[in-house]
This record gives structure tokens, sequence and C-alpha cells, in this order.
């Protein structure tokens, strides 16, 4: 009996210090980067139509992370939205200064960090969601409007931040958080004649709905959205503009607790407004102000697909919540 408490003593002392090790090996390692993605990518044609297309998506997409509120520019700034717990996060000058935007970058390069969440140093961006899925059009215009001549996206000379992982963010970029791989095929967007079919190219590959309004944001599936948990039902916890808690709604077709019970020109609203039928919606929801109305009649046809899940959030009242 003395043996075996001894060797049951000498087994969890082992396991305690390869605990240990393993937490001072991340602390001491911090964020994983990886070998530099490598591109083949043909000239980038920067016509009108695709700096406007390009425009129409960086503004949607990436501003409202990227923008500096008092300069205007997309020179980067404190992420707000991300939970404590994670760290402390900023996103990156993406303005054409070539020392600290991205004017010194290739194009390639700047697909290759859209497409993986890579950069040519090898570090992943790991709060930046990446864009793997995104039609090829769409990422070249995206690239056309950064070198244009917009004032938003001239050269700022701001130091992108330094990231601050706490020790949870830095065991999450070392397990979870992984960059995806580089496109085998080109990537057609679908038409919006079928509505359904650009309605979940929309969710899933431009605005990427999924990663905040499913059910928790370290469990979405990059590769197949439609396994992430509680997918489009809400409940990931973020944080608001003061740095309090914040749920996301519930965007399936459940007509309690979701949109099942909204108009196409209610979703419309609320999506490119703010103006939900349970009141105005809140930071860190953006107003995809510049999203077409044909584009928000494809994601509630689509959205309306999706198998309804019965998840009341705060916006549903506190009766709801409390029975969900």
């Amino acid at each position: 009996m003395k043996k075996a408490l001894r060797w049951t003593g000498w087994l969890l002392a082992g396991l305690v210090f390869l605990a240990a090790c393993a937490a001072t090996f991340v602390q001491v390692r911090g964020i994983h980067s990886y070998a530099p993605p490598r591109l083949a990518l043909a000239p980038v044609a920067y016509t009108p139509e695709r700096v406007e297309h390009g425009r129409r998506l960086v503004l949607s997409v990436c501003a409202e992370c990227h923008r500096d509120k008092q300069t205007q520019r997309l020179s980067g700034q404190l992420l707000r939205d991300i939970p404590a717990q994670f760290g402390r996060f900023y996103s990156a000058n993406i303005t054409r200064d070539r020392q600290h935007g991205i004017g010194g970058r290739t194009d390639a390069e700047v697909v290759a960090l859209l497409r993986t969440g890579l950069g040519p140093d090898g570090r992943i961006r790991s709060v930046m969601p990446n864009f793997a899925r995104l039609s090829d059009e769409d990422v070249l215009s995206i690239v056309a409007f950064l070198r244009s001549a917009d004032p938003v996206v001239q050269a700022d000379a701001t130091p992108s931040h330094a990231q601050e992982p706490s020790f949870f963010g830095k065991v999450l970029a070392n397990t979870i958080i992984k960059p995806a791989e580089l496109p085998t095929q080109p990537i057609q967007q679908p038409s919006p004649t079928d509505p359904v079919a650009f309605g979940r190219y929309l969710v899933t590959s431009r605005y990427k709905c999924y990663d905040c309004h499913s059910g928790d944001i370290l469990k979405t599936d990059g590769q197949q959205p439609e396994k992430s948990f509680g997918y489009m039902g809400g409940g990931a916890v973020l944080q608001d503009a003061q740095g309090h808690d914040i749920v996301s709604r519930n965007l399936t077709a459940d007509p309690e607790t979701g949109i099942g019970d909204w108009t196409a020109e209610q979703f419309g609203q609320a999506m490119k407004f703010g103006r939900s039928p349970n009141g105005p919606l809140r930071y860190p929801m953006p107003k995809y102000s510049l999203v077409t109305d044909e584009e928000t009649r494809a994601i509630y046809a689509y959205l309306k697909t999706i198998p309804a899940i019965k998840n009341a959030t705060p916006e549903d009242g506190p009766a709801a919540v409390a029975g969900r």
C-alpha cells in the first residue's frame, strides 16, 4: 500500500513538473511563428472598378478595427471588443507608409496575409480573421484599394502597437489558433441570382458573420463554418465600448429568440443602420452602411435556411433569457 502511494506521489509530482515546464515554455515562447507563406501572384490591375469595389469592402470589413478615430486613417487602434482574459490586442497600420504600414509589402504578401493570417515575418495575426474563402476578385479589389489615393490609406507613420497577449492568449496561440492554408484552386463568388448561395458566401467568407454570431469564438470552424458550435445562434461573449461583456445576437430563424419574425427589410435596417426591431444595436456590431440591399436580402434568405436554434440573448428581454 505504501509503495503504491509512493508511486502515485511520484506520478503526481512528475505531472506537476511537466505542466510547469509547459507553462514556462509557452510564457517564454509567446506567439508562435511559422514559415512565411509563399504565393505566386500575377500583377494586380488597379482598375477603377476594383478600387471602388475594394473601397466598399475595406470600409465595411476592415475599417471598424483598423481606423484611428482621430485621423480617420487605417493606422491601427486598440481592439476593445476582445475579452480581457485574452490580453490586449491592437490592429495594425495598413496605410501606404513603407516603414510602419504595408507600403513596402508586395501584393502577394498582402494577399497571403489576408488568406492565411500570416505576415511575411511568419507571425500569426491571432485575432485577425483570415479570408481563406474570399473570392479572388474580392481579394484583389481589397489590394487595389489599399494601393489607392484614398485618404484613409495614405501613408501614416504611426507604428503598429505590439500585441500584449495574456498567458491564456499565448496558450491559445500555441494550441487552438492556427494559420489557414492558401487556396489551391481559384475561388469564384456565387452569382447574386442565387440569393441563398450568394448569402452563404457573404456570411461565411466576405463578412464572416459566424465568427461572432455563433456560440463561442473559440469553437468556430474556419474550414467548415456550418460545423461551428452553435452556428449563427449567438451567445459568443464579446466586450462593449465600456469593457463590459456583451453577448452576440441569435441570427437563426427561431421566431422567439432569433430573427424568424423579422422581415427582410427589418434585417436590412439592422445590418446597415443598427436599427433592429428590438432596439438599437450596440458596439461591437458595426453599421454596414455600404452593404447593398441585394446583399442584405441574400444574407436574410440564407439565414432563413439555417436550422433554427432557440437561444435567447439580452435583446429578447429578461423573461426570455431566464427561460432559455
